[in-house]
């Protein structure tokens, strides 16, 4: 891959890393409910679940969404019920204040971590058009692909992973100001509402015609 193509590469998934959307909400409300370390886990999923729509992407799904209708709305319909219902149980939750929400018996298992964060960036259809029509932005079709490939999702894997670190530890730093179960009360709300203003925005997406 030529150097300025890969600067460009760089760039794009830096902007595509730091917009506003479901994987940093998920990173900050893990930072902010589980600490930098736990919230690292679901940095771990949301990894994972670029992954998958990258692996997903290159070998035609997110080719076959921009393709068939059905296919498109069953993937952006579970996107949106998913963000709907982290939104939900995060109005629904009656957690007390961080000290006790941190204590074993209340965290969540690791593995749960993992796959909740994975199943944010998985169920994303916007996720699978962007790397759809990007990824041949970038991409020589007269050198070797997987070369090319893996130079282009370890790009992605570092600055997202530098990124969401950066706001699971930025809202991690802010747990100070959350010491008391009505302070909880209004965070959990607040991302509740995030995610659930995420599932509309996605629920009103559609294709680039």
């Amino acid at each position: 891959m030529r150097l300025e193509i890969w600067i460009t590469c760089f760039i794009a998934s830096v902007i595509l890393s730091l917009s506003p959307g479901a994987g940093a909400i998920y990173a900050m409300t893990s930072g902010l409910n589980y600490g930098f370390k736990r919230g690292i886990y679901g940095i771990l999923g949301l990894i994972l679940g670029m992954w998958t729509v990258f692996t997903v992407a290159v070998i035609g799904l997110g080719a076959l969404t921009n393709t068939s209708t059905l296919a498109f709305s069953v993937l952006k319909w579970g996107g949106v019920i998913y963000l709907a219902y982290l939104g939900l149980s995060r109005f629904r939750s009656h957690q007390g204040k961080l000290e006790f929400i941190r204590t074993t018996q209340n965290e969540e298992n690791c593995t749960t971590l993992v796959a909740k964060g994975w199943a944010v960036n998985a169920v994303n259809p916007k996720g699978y058009i962007f790397m759809v029509a990007v990824i041949p932005q970038f991409v020589e079709y007269t050198r070797p692909l997987l070369i090319q490939y893996s130079i282009i999702i370890a790009t992605m894997t570092f600055n997202d992973a530098v990124i969401m670190c950066g706001y699971t530890g930025l809202a991690s730093k802010l747990t100070h100001l959350f010491k008391t179960e009505k302070q909880m009360e209004v965070i959990n709300r607040l991302f509740g509402a995030l995610f659930i203003i995420a599932a509309l925005a996605l629920s009103i997406f559609s294709r680039a015609r």
